[in-house]
């Protein structure tokens, strides 16, 4: 267990607005991964390996994309026990985002809605972090996610994403194609049918001349939002069957506000994350494999503040998880607890989805 409890911490980090939190102890984390002091927020790695895409994930506990746009503290959060760090999302020029402020706790819903609108500081710098990182050379599995920039016109989006796929195709155990941040103007049109073909089309032909280029092939996860009904659902899981995607992300954030209606701050625009987007999230993780059958690769993310969040993603379909809110409010030890019932939990036996 962490030397230095997060409940220490929290008071004065929940003090802070909450980009400032965050961005301090990214700064904290950058400058403190690899030395002694590491310690203070290290767990113990609990092994419990499964196959997925192709890949051995070491553990079924991931982080998920948006905590580490730049890539700047991999080794930092992989020291927390995760088995996978996804980091990103990364677009080919650097950006500043949406005008501040732009994310907000909602700490009765232990939640948080963000609008920093994929702000990063571009795929050069990204580039350089990831290969300073020693997180793969521990046997960890590296996600880069990847999306377009602000300025791009949504028709011209593919040409961004094949820019940043390019880029990170070497670094990368596998790499998300995020087409579901509610934050970037037009972004979640790329999920509708005809340019989710369009786009994945041209990613599934690039992905085939970089793997003959660099002798390996890449699985490709694509991330979808939860505000989805079920014949989009649908719609979406024959897509990324018929152009080759290796699994799918279940899910981004929410804009839905039901669950938060009458808090401080509900009302601000952005996506919601935390408690709140559970069910939704497995709603969607259910109609997945009911849709892709046994076997397709689902990583689910969203609302996991326990282990037994984590295992109702399990028990929705999904084969491994990723947390990001629930680090927020919980700690590195909810890491931990996640992996711990995950390993007294057979991954055959919880695939079973509830119906």
């Amino acid at each position: 267990m962490p030397l230095l409890p997060y409940a220490l911490a929290r008071p004065f980090l929940f003090g802070l607005d909450p980009e400032a939190a965050h961005e301090l102890t990214l700064d904290g984390l950058a400058r403190l991964q690899g030395t002694p002091l590491q310690r203070a927020w290290s767990n113990r790695f609990v092994a419990d390996p499964v196959e997925l895409a192709g890949l051995r994930f070491p553990n079924r506990v991931g982080l998920a994309a948006g905590l580490d746009k730049n890539a700047r503290c991999i080794d930092a959060l992989g020291a927390m026990g995760f088995g996978f760090v996804e980091v990103g999302t990364v677009t080919p020029k650097g950006q500043p985002g949406n005008p501040k402020p732009r994310m907000f706790r909602l700490p009765r819903a232990n939640a948080l809605i963000n609008r920093l609108g994929f702000n990063n500081d571009g795929l050069e710098a990204f580039l350089a972090n990831v290969q300073r990182a020693s997180f793969r050379a521990q046997g960890r599995l590296l996600g880069l996610n990847i999306g377009k920039n602000a300025a791009t016109p949504i028709e011209q989006a593919t040409a961004d994403y094949l820019a940043c796929l390019e880029g990170v195709y070497p670094h990368a155990d596998y790499v998300t194609v995020n087409i579901s941040s509610p934050n970037t103007k037009n972004l979640r049109a790329l999920q509708s049918d005809q340019a989710l073909d369009s786009l994945l089309s041209a990613v599934a032909a690039r992905r085939g001349q970089l793997a003959a280029r660099h002798g390996r092939r890449v699985p490709l996860f694509v991330k979808i939002a939860p505000d989805l009904d079920q014949a989009q659902v649908e719609v979406i899981a024959a897509t990324l069957r018929r152009h080759g995607m290796d699994g799918v992300v279940a899910t981004n954030t929410t804009i839905v506000r039901d669950a938060v209606q009458g808090l401080p701050h509900a009302q601000e625009a952005g996506g919601l994350s935390g408690a709140p987007v559970l069910e939704a999230s497995n709603r969607v993780i259910r109609q997945l494999r009911a849709a892709l059958g046994a076997g397709y690769p689902i990583i689910g993310v969203g609302g996991i503040l326990s282990a037994a969040d984590a295992l109702s993603k399990l028990q929705a379909g999904a084969d491994v998880v990723q947390i990001y809110t629930g680090l927020i409010y919980r700690g590195p030890a909810l890491v931990d607890q996640v992996a711990r019932a995950f390993k007294r939990q057979p991954a055959a036996a919880a695939q079973q989805p509830r119906r």
